[in-house]
Order: C-alpha cells, then sequence, then structure tokens
C-alpha cells in the first residue's frame, strides 16, 4: 500500500480495518493504493497472486489519479463474494473516493467484504 499521502493514524486505521476483516472471516486481505497499469484488471490480478495464499485472499486496489477500484478474490472466497456483493462493493467505494474519503472508503470496503465473506 503506497503509504506516503497518509498519516500514522489514518496508516493505523487501515491496518486495523486489515486485522478485523481478517479476524471476522478468516481470509486475508490486503490493500494496494497507488498506480495501476494501463491494464488495472491484470496488474490487481497479479499483485494477487503475489499474496502469501492467494486462493483465500482478497485484494482491494485503488489508483485514485485514475480513479480505478480493482477487487479480485482468491478461488477459495469467490462462492462468498459473489460479482453482485463485489460490485455493491465498488459502488459504495466509488461514492466515498468522489468525496474525497479514500481511508473511509477502504475501511467501509473491508468490513463489508469480510461480513459478505464470512462462513456461515
Amino acid at each position: 500500500m503506497a503509504r506516503s499521502d497518509l498519516s500514522s493514524r489514518q496508516r493505523a486505521q487501515l491496518d486495523r480495518a486489515i486485522r478485523e476483516a481478517e479476524t471476522a472471516s478468516r481470509v486475508e486481505f490486503s490493500v494496494f493504493r497507488g498506480t495501476l497499469t494501463a491494464d488495472p484488471t491484470g496488474h490487481a490480478a497479479k499483485l494477487h497472486g503475489m499474496m502469501a495464499a492467494p486462493d483465500r485472499s482478497v485484494l482491494v486496489a485503488v489508483d485514485p489519479k485514475a480513479r480505478v477500484i480493482e477487487i479480485v478474490t482468491g478461488a477459495a472466497v469467490r462462492g462468498r463474494l459473489t460479482d453482485a456483493k463485489v460490485r455493491k462493493v465498488v459502488k459504495a467505494m466509488g461514492k466515498s473516493l468522489a468525496a474525497g474519503d479514500q481511508v473511509g472508503a477502504l475501511t467501509d470496503a473491508l468490513a463489508q467484504l469480510a461480513k459478505d465473506a464470512r462462513t456461515r
């Protein structure tokens, strides 16, 4: 995650949101904030593949300058985080990001994804 433009308080808030999402869902979460290549979907998929356990992981990638959001789910999570659920999260993130609330958009997205990813 690109951290240079975040305050220490904001970094701590995101770290806490990631830990809480992982604890609630038993899914590994990661956030990438920065420049995605001309193929943002492919770039996000590559980043997701580099995670420790990609099959049971979720990557939330945001390119604030290009206004791009990509959420990549691993095979073991995909059944619980359907495309419809992910689209709903992306839509909500878009509204928060448009209002200038990057940290809020990410923390809310992590919480919703974790809720949806929980095994029942």
